[in-house]
């Protein structure tokens, strides 16, 4: 298998046609509750750092939760657990632990004095949409290992996955019909006042 085709397949599941029970469990048993949540993968700097990240893709506004208070973080440490193969879980903390090693220089140091701002320098920095300006994939393009960029992508997908297909923005915030095998016709502003649809 070539390298490209390997890291598409980690994690992004971009083949997804419908969406597995097992998916929508991993969902409904994420609590909002980051402070006293366990990871079942991550590690505890893993943690930090996925809670930090995803609240800064995923923000609070006036009428919508920020990605923590939905469950964003339990979602993406069960998806990592669930769903990725083993292999796959050895690369993704691989890249966490460059990330890491980018966020905190020196080993000793504790991932809580991070500001929103050294995080939003991270995604500045180190996130590249296009493979072809990934420095760290330039300088070793055949490995099938994940770049930080790679792993960043991933989040953001993981969390904008995890959002959008929550509970709480699906019934909530999203249009929601909860029998969705009705076929509609007409201007979405008019059946929905131009919100998309929660499945």
């Amino acid at each position: 298998m070539k390298r490209r085709d390997a890291l598409k397949n980690i994690g992004l599941a971009a083949g997804f046609a419908a969406i597995t029970p097992s998916i929508f469990g991993m969902l409904q048993s994420c609590t909002s509750d980051t402070e006293t949540w366990i990871p079942s993968y991550l590690t505890s700097d893993e943690k930090i750092v996925v809670t930090n990240l995803v609240d800064i893709i995923i923000p609070k506004t006036a009428t919508t939760p920020a990605a923590t208070e939905v469950g964003v973080p339990q979602f993406i440490d069960n998806y990592i657990l669930e769903v990725l193969e083993t292999k796959d879980q050895e690369i993704t903390r691989t890249a966490f632990d460059r990330i890491i090693s980018i966020l905190k220089p020196n080993q000793d140091s504790s991932l809580d004095g991070i500001t929103t701002e050294q995080y939003k320098a991270l995604l500045d920095n180190h996130m590249f949409l296009s493979e072809e300006i990934d420095p760290e994939r330039a300088a070793n393009p055949e490995a099938l290992n994940m770049t930080s960029s790679e792993l960043l992508n991933q989040l953001k997908w993981m969390t904008i996955y995890g959002y959008k297909n929550s509970e709480e923005v699906g019934e909530n915030i999203l249009a929601y019909d909860p029998v969705p095998a009705a076929y509609y016709c007409g201007d979405l502003q008019e059946l929905t006042g131009g919100k998309s649809y929660s499945l």
